[in-house]
């Protein structure tokens, strides 16, 4: 059995346990949604659980951000939000340092995890499969938000445009990502070339180290989030004078906020309270994200529709299965 499906067979084996230490949810509306989850209003997201006693109030709430390069430095960057996440909730507030979107997923699910940032394309995977109930993104003070997919390549390549990527070393992030994979599997096509047919698909795990590739030419080119390179460009990871732009699309949501399904209502309240009163100016958070300066709230129904149309162009199925591919 290859390693890859090792995986798979383990995260299949993590989630049948862990659906089977959850609640067992009578038939019910659901949708997409696994059946330990219940949607009978119709907006996408699991319910939270009827019964009283299945609700939580934990004493320690553990918060999560997407996995990223260096987990570390994302923690102290985070301190600020958490300080006033545990003044807001009265609960104390570990940082918990994800090393896959796969292990992110599955600790939400599993009641290890209450509180996390999920990445736009593994956000309905999280959705699906956790419970999560995505309610805010950062954005800016107009109420804007989002990134773009873009294609970089060398300064000097002689790529000019999308169809001279063919017979090219690119590299695309993790199966599951959106910018990094799904959205350019879905659009390329229409822009004249095709991955997997016209290029062989190279896996680099993250778009810091795809970006990282192009610098270095390891690759010929790579679609990348614009978050992501932009915030890599600040910390001076790389010379924006080496590399160029070849196509970009239009803004697509990022990262997401969601808490599990199951807490105490009053919890969520207050989780969401300290959400949307916390303070970006002057805070390490607002000096990492550039151009943001506070959380607004989203639905997952709305802001998510364009990121399920691609998966579905991809013949994504949220299962354990199209989580371990990640």
């Amino acid at each position: 059995m290859s390693h890859k499906n090792l995986f798979a067979a383990g995260l299949t084996a993590a989630f049948t346990l862990t659906g089977g230490l959850a609640f067992a949810q009578e038939d019910c509306e659901r949708g997409a949604l696994d059946k330990m989850f219940c949607d009978a209003n119709g907006d996408l997201v699991a319910d939270a659980p009827t019964d009283p006693e299945m609700l939580k109030d934990p004493s320690t709430l553990v918060f999560a951000y997407t996995p990223v390069e260096d987990p570390a430095i994302y923690e102290d960057i985070w301190t600020p939000f958490i300080d006033h996440l545990e003044e807001v909730t009265g609960k104390d507030v570990q940082f918990f340092a994800v090393q896959s979107n796969s292990a992110e997923v599955e600790a939400m699910r599993s009641g290890r995890l209450h509180i996390a940032g999920f990445s736009t394309g593994p956000t309905p995977f999280a959705v699906n499969l956790a419970g999560v109930e995505p309610f805010a993104i950062m954005g800016a003070d107009d109420g804007q938000f989002g990134y773009k997919l873009q294609v970089y390549t060398q300064a000097d390549s002689d790529i000019q445009e999308m169809k001279d990527l063919a017979g090219k070393r690119i590299a695309h992030t993790s199966p599951t990502s959106n910018s990094g994979n799904q959205a350019p599997r879905a659009l390329f096509p229409d822009l004249g070339v095709v991955p997997d047919e016209d290029y062989e698909v190279t896996y680099s795990g993250s778009h810091d180290q795809s970006m990282l590739g192009v610098v270095a030419g390891d690759y010929d080119a790579a679609p990348v989030a614009s978050e992501v390179v932009d915030r890599m460009a600040e910390r001076g990871l790389y010379d924006p004078e080496d590399v160029r732009i070849v196509w970009e699309s239009d803004p697509f949501p990022t990262t997401s906020y969601g808490v599990a399904h199951d807490l105490a209502p009053e919890l969520k309240d207050k989780i969401k309270e300290a959400f949307f009163s916390f303070d970006f100016e002057g805070t390490a958070l607002g000096e990492e994200f550039a151009g943001v300066s506070k959380f607004i709230p989203i639905t997952y129904k709305d802001q998510w529709a364009v990121i399920r149309q691609i998966q579905k162009a991809n013949g994504v199925e949220y299962t354990p299965q199209g989580l371990a591919a990640e």
